[in-house]
Formats: C-alpha cells, sequence, structure tokens
C-alpha cells in the first residue's frame, strides 16, 4: 500500500486568498518546563481545507455535524490540465457511484507559492456541478483556490446538497496512473463552516 499525502504545508509565508489574514504560527518557548507550545491563529480557508455546508447556505449544518462516514471515499481522479473551464466532459470515460470523490486535477497546485495562484484558475461549469450532485458524491477536491469566483453559484449548487468542497489540493499528479484508490481527508472536529484539512490517498497496490 501506498500513502500520497495531498496536502500543503501551513506555514506562516504561505499565501492565503486575497482578502484574507496571513496565518500567524508563533512559537512559545517555556523553559522553565522545558517544553514548546505551538499556536496559530488563521482562517479556517488557509491552505488545503474543506468547505461545509454552513460556509455558502443558510442554515447549512457545521462540519462538526457531517457524519464522519463522509470524509472517506473512493477516489476518481480526474485530469484537467489545459482546461479554461471544467464541464461536464471531464466525466466521460468514468463511472461513478454514490458515495465515492472526484478529484479534479488542473496542475495549479505548482503555483501555489506564486502571484499566478489566485489569479485566472479554471473553474467549474454549473453543468458539471449538476451532474456531480446527481451522482451524489461525497465530495470533490481541486487543486486550485476554488472551484469558482463570485457570485459563488458553484458552492451554492454543490453545497445545498451536502456535497462537501475541499481547495487548494497538492500532489494530485501522484495519482496519474492509479486504478484503486481511498481518499481520507479528515477535518479537525471544529464547530465551524469550514476547516484545515489533512487529505490523504491509499493505493492499494
Amino acid at each position: 500500500m501506498t500513502i500520497i499525502d495531498l496536502t500543503h504545508t501551513v506555514t506562516n509565508r504561505m499565501p492565503v486568498f486575497p482578502g484574507d489574514r496571513v496565518p500567524r504560527l508563533s512559537e512559545y518557548r517555556d523553559r522553565r518546563r522545558e517544553i514548546v507550545h505551538y499556536r496559530i491563529e488563521a482562517s479556517m480557508h488557509t491552505g488545503t481545507h474543506i468547505d461545509g455546508p454552513l460556509h455558502m447556505i443558510p442554515n447549512g449544518r457545521k462540519l462538526s455535524e457531517i457524519d464522519i462516514s463522509r470524509f472517506v471515499a473512493n477516489g476518481h481522479l480526474i485530469d484537467a490540465r489545459g482546461s479554461t473551464a471544467l464541464d461536464i466532459s471531464l466525466l466521460d470515460g468514468h463511472t461513478i457511484a454514490p458515495g465515492d470523490c472526484v478529484l479534479l486535477y488542473a496542475g495549479w497546485h505548482e503555483k501555489f507559492r506564486t502571484p499566478d495562484f489566485y489569479a485566472d484558475y479554471p473553474c467549474i461549469t454549473e453543468e458539471l456541478a449538476h451532474a456531480l450532485v446527481e451522482r451524489k458524491i461525497a465530495f470533490i477536491g481541486i487543486d486550485t483556490p476554488s472551484p469558482d469566483v463570485a457570485p459563488y453559484n458553484i458552492h451554492r449548487i454543490l453545497l445545498q446538497k451536502e456535497i462537501l468542497i475541499i481547495e487548494c489540493m497538492n500532489n494530485l499528479s501522484r495519482l496519474l496512473g492509479a486504478k484503486e484508490f481511498e481518499v481520507i481527508a479528515l477535518p479537525p472536529k471544529f464547530c465551524s463552516d469550514s476547516a484545515p484539512v489533512r487529505v490523504l490517498a491509499k493505493i492499494q497496490k
């Protein structure tokens, strides 16, 4: 079995969505007790994170209210490199069952620490979003900052049906050629709309 980390490391110097605060990760050394503490102040949408229903849906559920089984799913990697729009044609040749997850690999993670990361990223079309709703997937993951731009209709289409959204994924290229894999995307059990998430893919050899 191979385990692949699909998560960006959180640091003080990491990029954040325009308008968000840069995370403050600080070290505190208690020399009397010879221990080290770290503290963090950051948006729940820092780095690799998962959006829950409350993020865009009034009275939507918080992540802490979502059943734990929804964060583990059989995965489908879709190679979307070179696409200016992520449309329904990307599903051609993929048999996706209810409860599976879809990972869209746009090659965007390579721009993560550059000024271009938050500019002109490819967005999901409404047709593709509705197709994913029809397939009743558990969650979708992308290596771009967001599946859409304001007014965030794609967020609302997916989150209205409690299809969770993982943004800013990393290392999706390492899943190319994997026939079957499982994705584990466990956020801390914060009582919040969204949260940072450590995402792993398990490939059975």
